[in-house]
């Protein structure tokens, strides 16, 4: 009898067992239910898209992997609901190891027209500049040279000129420093003007000399640096029909690249653009993204105070880096906070203005 008692309640304890774990698994099936009709939360490493189109406008590529590279950006393009990557050369020196320039990759960007493009220069036209610096020699001879390459560059099907430097800290190419209306630059603007093609300028804010920022060595970056705008002024007013777009607001390294500035510069040269970047590692000393995300208001005021003025231009790289921060990901959350008709306009249809025929027809279909 004692026997069978315990073999009863072990079977009642194993029924119990059974059925709390047919319970179990019913919740289960049930909570997998409801949750696939749920809407998907994305996760923090989950890419979040535009809301409408736009067009990355400098974009940096790997020069030792052309094909990998191209492959990279066009992956992106649904990704980041691009509608098209415009790749810029880096600005460069003859005396720097590996300097390149348009070609390397012009062949296999031109098996897709569209969808991406590139400028040129930055590792030629740019190496003439700071050389002619150096020299002091921008002669009748020196000019013809660099009008000869900036021409055959646009036979060759480049878009724009760049990316172009007048101050540049030492990364991933060396500390480069020219006066902005430096003779060859004022040469450019007047070839940028008849080819109806941009300069894209890549210049740190320095109103008056002064000394490198705390933060930044020296070498390999000069001591002190000349002040650039008043001279950044004359290269916008030497030829009004020469588009220039000012590259990488929102990465300030020396803390002058202001509201107040760019809005003084916008309504002073109606042929003055600028390219708004936004870099979660390496956040700029006038960075237009509040802490939690939001576009600081003083920043909103002048987008939208001149939305035919600026252009997405997020500086990233292809193939993308393996960490989490991205910059095209960082522009793009501050892009999608933007009244939607100043999107619209930031997103494609300036870039169609400043770069004309070279990319207009194919950003029609791009619908926001």
């Amino acid at each position: 009898m004692k026997r069978l008692a315990v073999k009863l309640v072990t079977t009642l304890s194993l029924s119990a067992t059974a059925i709390a774990a047919l319970a179990f698994a019913a919740h289960v099936a049930l909570a997998q239910q409801a949750s696939s009709r749920a809407p998907k939360v994305p996760s923090a490493l989950e890419p979040v898209p535009a809301v409408t189109p736009f067009v990355e406008e400098h974009a940096h590529f790997d020069e030792k992997d052309p094909v990998g590279s191209v492959r990279s950006a066009m992956a992106a393009l649904g990704r980041e609901n691009a509608a098209m990557i415009v790749f810029q050369i880096s600005p460069d020196t003859f005396d720097h190891p590996g300097r390149y320039d348009s070609e390397i990759v012009l062949d296999e960007v031109k098996k897709h027209p569209g969808k991406l493009a590139i400028t040129g220069g930055g590792g030629s036209l740019n190496a003439m500049i700071m050389k002619s610096v150096a020299t002091g020699d921008a002669g009748p001879e020196v000019q013809k040279k660099f009008k000869d390459r900036a021409e055959e560059l646009v036979r060759k099907g480049v878009i724009g000129f760049g990316e172009m430097t007048a101050e540049h800290f030492d990364g991933f190419t060396p500390y480069q420093s020219a006066p902005p209306d430096h003779p060859l630059f004022l040469l450019l603007a007047d070839l940028a003007a008849e080819h109806n093609l941009p300069i894209d300028l890549h210049m740190e804010a320095v109103p008056q000399d002064m000394a490198l920022p705390a933060d930044l060595k020296s070498p390999p970056n000069a001591p002190r640096l000349r002040a650039n705008i008043a001279a950044f002024e004359r290269l916008l007013a030497h030829n009004p029909r020469a588009k220039i777009i000012w590259a990488h607001l929102g990465s300030d390294f020396t803390g002058y690249r202001t509201v107040d500035l760019d809005r003084r510069l916008l309504q002073a040269h109606p042929n003055l653009y600028m390219e708004i970047k936004a870099d979660p590692g390496a956040r700029g000393l006038n960075y237009p993204l509040a802490e939690d995300g939001k576009i600081k208001r003083e920043w909103l005021k002048l987008f939208t105070e001149f939305p035919d003025r600026f252009v997405i231009g997020s500086d990233q790289h292809y193939p993308e880096p393996s960490d989490a921060d991205k910059r095209w990901q960082e522009t793009v959350l501050l892009f999608n906070q933007l009244p939607s008709d100043v999107r619209k306009k930031i997103g494609t249809e300036n870039v169609a203005s400043v770069y004309g025929n070279s990319v207009a027809p194919f950003l029609r279909v791009a619908k926001n």
